[in-house]
């Protein structure tokens, strides 16, 4: 069962929707734990860690730097 890893919402500010993937901590296809640090995003200054909402094999949807909007998946752990 895949768990989508989501980019949190950081501001209910409608003209601050899209943030970026500032870094990620875990290689593409690498095992990771529950609660684990995977990424750090960013939207306008405020910057957030990202953890793993499930164990399992990570997969990612955006590359480091990529925009998307607040609540968009940014990784599948399979």
């Amino acid at each position: 069962m895949s768990t989508e890893v989501r980019f949190p919402w950081l501001s209910s500010q409608e003209s601050d929707s899209e943030g970026i993937v500032s870094t990620w901590f875990v290689e593409q296809g690498e095992g990771v734990a529950e609660g684990q640090l995977i990424a750090e995003v960013q939207l306008d200054k405020v910057a957030a860690d990202v953890r793993a909402p499930a164990s399992g094999s990570l997969q990612r949807l955006v590359p480091e730097g990529g925009v998307v909007s607040q609540g968009t998946a940014i990784a599948v752990i399979e």
